[in-house]
């Protein structure tokens, strides 16, 4: 059996975390097994889908890598793929199973309900609704041909259980005394998620289902109207829900969860990949990175874990360092270049251009985000009129601040040759001369060049930033402590 998977999103927000990491095991799961990753549109919610949360969804999809085959976007053998176009669809199958008895009209209110669940308690048996509160259905028919409005309920054998083996979670068991009579159409004549994404799995051949554990008390519904409908249950993976670092379930109380938050902030998305795919499967014995190439290679359903999984956004930096830190010199810098020419507010010459490409060995090994970058680079290309007052005061606002600008110009002005190394042996020179340790000789000169306490390799930059601007630097710093 060819896999058929598919990620089917609802445009009501941003693709987050947790959306990203289902979206990546499917995608996993179909290119391992040579299969076909779908992407559906469940955007039947009217009032909150919108056009900007469907684009953001792409959007971040492609980011990741995770083209899919078809569906959403680029078609396929099942029209536009959007769940808001098949309401015919849904409203025929609900139709067909009520004229079949499987399914019945529903008149019960609210009211009723919440006693029907509040008698059961009382009487110790189950309060799922049994439809004992309808009309026979004949007459049930005839109020609705009148125009009286109903829902559609699917009418649940008892008793009964629904058995099903989980990938990820091993075998399944859901009593039927335990399950609602639940409603697949409403009386606006919408169709709930039970029935939209059902009669969908069934239409689009889907093979395997891969989502959260959220949905897993929805696989019985599911696989009960998939049989009614006289099609093959999917096989089925619930995947653990997300944890944030404190142990309680991700959410916005943990900072950012939407994919472009992360993209904004600088992260790649190979890093992204190969993080989220950590949270909840093992790649292999020691080892954390893998590319997408890799991970598809080795992917394996059944080894994903059932137990909850931790997003730790200082492990995704540290990975992402990693991923920066692995990038050929001419990319990183094709990848950056935009960035630092951003933050100095300009286009750079050549010259300025040569300058950066120097500097890039320097940077790429510090960085844990691309912004950072940006930001230790831009003394290159900018007057330092402004410094970073923490920085200011910490360094320069004390007794060895002034003696180790006076001997940094008075050792550097004299130079003869302006190298990396010349002006190593200068400054430690001048350290020993005043007994200034390295920490209180030394940042003075970096806030002096730069504005902060961070900032590149000291020699080097001095000698990338030139003679000339580097002591006019030292000496505007040194004029603002007198």
């Amino acid at each position: 059996m060819t896999p058929r998977v598919r990620f089917a999103p609802s445009p009501t927000g941003y693709l987050h975390v947790g959306a990203a990491r289902t979206a990546l095991y499917n995608y996993l799961f179909a290119r391992h097994n040579g299969g076909t990753f779908i992407l559906r549109s469940d955007d039947t919610d009217n009032a909150r889908s919108t056009d900007e949360f469907q684009e953001d969804i792409l959007q971040h999809l492609r980011w990741l890598g995770l083209e899919w085959d078809e569906g959403f976007g680029i078609g396929g053998a099942f029209g536009s793929y959007r769940q808001s176009d098949r309401y015919d669809r849904y409203s025929e199958v609900a139709r067909d199973l009520v004229e079949r008895g499987t399914a019945y009209y529903s008149f019960a209110t609210a009211e009723q309900l919440d006693v029907f669940k509040r008698e059961a308690r009382v009487a110790g048996t189950s309060p799922a609704y049994d439809g004992s509160l309808e009309p026979p259905g004949l007459e049930a028919s005839e109020r609705v041909a009148a125009g009286e409005k109903a829902v559609v309920r699917f009418k649940v054998p008892r008793p009964g259980a629904t058995e099903f083996i989980d990938i990820v979670r091993g075998d399944m068991r859901f009593d039927h005394a335990q399950v609602d009579d639940f409603v697949i159409l409403r009386s606006d004549g919408t169709p709930t998620y039970h029935l939209a994404s059902t009669v969908d799995d069934v239409d689009y051949g889907i093979t395997h289902v891969i989502r959260g554990e959220d949905l897993l008390s929805s696989t019985p519904k599911h696989i009960l109207l998939t049989q009614a409908m006289g099609g093959d249950p999917a096989i089925y993976a619930h995947l653990s829900l997300l944890m944030g670092p404190d142990g309680k379930k991700l959410s916005k109380r943990h900072g950012d969860t939407a994919m472009a938050a992360y993209r904004e902030a600088g992260y790649l998305p190979e890093s992204m990949d190969n993080y989220l795919a950590l949270l909840g499967w093992n790649i292999g014995d020691d080892e954390t990175i893998a590319s997408l190439e890799e991970m598809v290679d080795r992917f394996d359903l059944a080894t994903v874990s059932k137990n909850p999984a931790v997003f730790d956004p200082k492990k995704l930096e540290w990975m992402n360092g990693v991923y920066i830190r692995e990038m050929g010199e001419a990319e990183f810098m094709a990848v950056t270049l935009p960035l630092v020419e951003d933050a100095v507010g300009r286009t750079l010459s050549d010259e300025d251009r040569a300058r950066y490409a120097r500097l890039v060995p320097l940077v790429k090994e510090r960085a844990k985000l691309l912004p950072d970058v940006a930001f230790q680079a831009r003394f290159l290309f900018v007057d330092i009129d402004d410094y970073d007052e923490k920085a200011w005061s910490s360094v320069m606002a004390v007794d060895e601040g002034p003696v180790a600008l006076d001997g940094a110009i008075a050792a550097l002005e004299d130079l003869d040759v302006w190298t990396t190394g010349t002006i190593d042996a200068a400054l430690r020179a001048m350290l020993e001369e005043h007994e200034l340790s390295a920490r209180k000789g030394l940042q003075p000169i970096r806030v002096a060049i730069s504005g902060s306490t961070v900032s590149p390799p000291l020699f080097e930059s001095l000698d990338i930033l030139g003679r000339d601007a580097t002591l006019a630097r030292l000496r505007t710093a040194r004029a603002a402590l007198s």
